[in-house]
């Protein structure tokens, strides 16, 4: 996957075929931010990434702040949507999580506190076209 990377999909096995293909890719250390509004399909996209490492129990941590997984890697999922401000993270030890290089890091609504966010990220904008269609935008902030 070159990037910046722009897909639509037409349903949801299309959303889950473009997280297969992020999955051949992705890497321990890696923080992965997902924006787009309610409904948009971030945490399906989630769900459908973490499925191909053995993870299948994936929900929302909209209220947790965070949710952590291991399968064949270990990964953080934040959700950013009910946090409001960046020292909220700090305090729970934000950072730690970060700075593990054996866990991949997810997180959602990303955009909400920019200034919390590492410099070097993929980013996933999903922008909702119709009922039936998200287009996907990659791009990488090294």
């Amino acid at each position: 996957m070159d990037f910046p990377f722009v897909q639509k999909v037409f349903s949801e096995a299309e959303t889950a075929k473009l997280a297969d293909k992020l999955a051949e890719e992705i890497y321990q250390g890696e923080v992965v931010i997902l924006n787009g509004n309610l409904g948009a399909g971030k945490t399906y996209f989630i769900r459908s990434l973490l499925r191909n490492f053995g993870i299948e129990n994936v929900s929302s941590p909209t209220f947790a702040i965070v949710n952590e997984y291991n399968g064949k890697l270990k990964f953080y999922h934040f959700d950013f949507y009910r946090i409001k401000n960046s020292e909220e993270l700090f305090n729970i030890g934000f950072n730690d999580y970060l700075n593990d290089t054996e866990a991949i890091t997810l997180i959602e609504w990303g955009e909400l506190l920019p200034e919390a966010l590492p410099r070097k990220r993929l980013e996933i904008r999903i922008n909702i076209i119709d009922d039936n269609c998200r287009e996907f935008i990659f791009n990488e902030h090294v």
